[in-house]
């Protein structure tokens, strides 16, 4: 294996790269993103970004001098628009061929496109600087989407004095995370003058406002669509690669001889909980996007990779409130909290899946009472014996 081509020039394919050079491998390495940049941390975009407290270099993951040790090729604003399993190539987007021995695939995910004219998203830099500008005291801003995206831009608006609507189909904000999270969440935005709508319908939305299913119609100067993303695959379609709400993988990240996935855009066998999944946060695609490059380096010595283990790890600032996740949780309602309390606005909640803790979410919690349940956490996926698939 001399060439590899990783598709994809964020946290994940930027970990791969750095992961094939600290275990030894000397051929050429191709990095293929479609953004203009450098690649880039993306949660502060809606964060930091968005106040104005970091600017674009102090989003950069790399230095340049970090990234000219890597001696590999960067193509920048390049996309790969198809891909070819069996004759090892991908295809840019000016009919260029890259001819691979290895292929890491890390291209994430895109915002779920929502019918109406002029309506922001925020997925990239420049997305986070356009929304920017039009945050200014007194816009009147709708956000449609209440998960941890809608509800962190609904306090950076708030922050900045917009005037904010939060739009939602479910019951209450943050709604999967379970009631004590949702309850606490809503007030405190509240508190902050956030007009918060849950289980209501959109029938129409456009960049000057949106109208409800009962005829209210809201109007807005901005208008910014947070209502989920898609795993970007669509240029794998076709190639060979086995596709299914992302790039399917085994347990070590191969998709299929040659080529492994990590970050976003993987669904893989986790043996830490038994099941497929596909984690959409920051650390999951640092950490997988290095276990996907072993895996592809263990194939070059005629081996196989180890399982990648995952417990996901994420974690939201809203206005002065930290959330931390640890684990996963379920949609379902099966809450109790373990330390803390609301009334103190700093408390603990387990989330358990037939007895077994699976997920912790620690709101404003202090490290010291937060450890022991994290460890559990740990303890309890490395107890679970699964097949590795």
């Amino acid at each position: 294996m001399t060439r590899i081509v990783i598709v994809g020039a964020a946290a994940a394919g930027l970990a791969a790269t750095e992961e094939l050079r600290r275990s030894g491998f000397d051929g050429a390495i191709t990095l293929v993103g479609e953004e203009p940049h450098a690649p880039y941390d993306r949660p502060p975009l809606s964060k930091q970004a968005l106040d104005g407290s970091w600017d674009a270099a102090r989003l950069r993951l790399r230095s340049d001098s970090d990234l000219a040790v890597l001696n590999a090729t960067f193509l920048s604003g390049r996309r790969a628009v198809a891909a070819d399993a069996a004759h090892r190539t991908v295809t840019l987007d000016g009919g260029e061929e890259l001819a691979y021995d290895g292929l890491v695939i890390a291209t994430g995910v895109k915002p779920l496109r929502v019918d109406g004219d002029g309506l922001l998203t925020l997925r990239t830099l420049e997305d986070a600087e356009r929304l920017r500008s039009r945050l200014q005291p007194g816009a009147r801003v709708i956000i449609v989407g209440a998960g941890f995206l809608g509800t962190e831009l609904a306090a950076a608006a708030a922050t900045r004095g917009c005037k904010v609507t939060l739009l939602d189909s479910c019951n209450s904000l943050l709604a999967r995370l379970g009631s004590p999270i949702s309850r606490h969440v809503a007030s405190l935005h509240a508190a902050h003058g956030v007009d918060v709508h849950s289980r209501v319908r959109v029938t129409h939305v456009d960049a000057a406002g949106a109208e409800l299913a009962d005829g209210e119609y809201l109007a807005a100067d901005v208008v910014v669509a947070c209502t989920g993303s898609v795993a970007t695959t669509w240029w794998l379609e076709g190639s060979g690669i086995p596709l299914d709400d992302g790039v399917l993988c085994a347990a070590d990240c191969s998709a299929t001889p040659g080529i492994v996935a990590a970050g976003d855009v993987a669904r893989w066998f986790n043996p830490a909980y038994g099941r497929l999944m596909r984690v959409e946060h920051r650390t999951n695609a640092t950490q997988q996007g290095a276990h996907a490059a072993r895996t592809l380096l263990a194939e070059l010595d005629g081996g196989r990779g180890d399982a990648y283990f995952s417990v996901p790890y994420a974690w939201s600032h809203q206005f002065d409130t930290r959330i931390q996740l640890h684990g996963v949780v379920l949609d379902s309602d099966d809450t109790e909290i373990v330390a803390g309390s609301e009334a103190d606005g700093s408390f603990i909640v387990a989330h358990r899946e037939q007895d077994r803790l699976v997920g912790i979410i620690g709101v404003n919690a202090a490290l010291r009472d937060l450890r022991p349940w994290q460890q559990q956490v740990y303890a309890e996926a490395a107890l679970l014996t699964a097949p590795v698939g």
